[in-house]
């Protein structure tokens, strides 16, 4: 008995078919990552507004007053480290040193406030140039968003 056995491997058809769906199935992986680096950053940043808020309620209670940064016309890195140093004791909550030295962003969120006697506002801006999210918080926790 002479059997002849005809072993094929895949043709190109198939091997093009398998790359053109792991090729989809890894761009919506992508999208989907993205979406989640966004939300976290965006929680990130909404959990340190809270920490600043339990701050100036804290330095009420110590002076009388609270906490003004300054800048809120364009917050900018500056305006972030000085209410990380000023309110939560230089944690590295806003901000932190790259691997070029250079004072960044940690959730690439700018923030800044604005006090009265009597009232603030926390303010957060998205670092991009094009509809940048901006998150406010005041005293009383009442969160605004816009083109977030």
């Amino acid at each position: 008995m002479n059997r002849k056995i005809n072993i094929r491997g895949f043709t190109l058809i198939e091997l093009l078919v398998v790359v053109a769906i792991l090729g989809i199935i890894s761009a919506v992986g992508t999208v989907a990552y993205n979406g989640y680096v966004t939300a976290t950053k965006k929680t990130s940043t909404e959990n340190a507004m809270q920490q600043i808020s339990l701050a100036q309620t804290e330095e009420y209670s110590n002076t009388g007053s609270y906490y003004e940064s300054g800048g809120c016309d364009s917050p900018g890195i500056n305006t972030s480290q000085e209410i990380e140093d000023s309110l939560l004791g230089g944690a590295n909550v806003l901000t932190e040193v790259n691997s070029a030295g250079d004072r960044v962003a940690v959730s690439d969120y700018y923030l800044c406030i604005e006090a009265t006697a009597s009232s603030y506002t926390i303010t957060a801006t998205e670092d991009e140039d094009d509809e940048p999210c901006t998150i406010t918080l005041n005293n009383n926790s009442v969160w605004s968003r816009k083109n977030c």
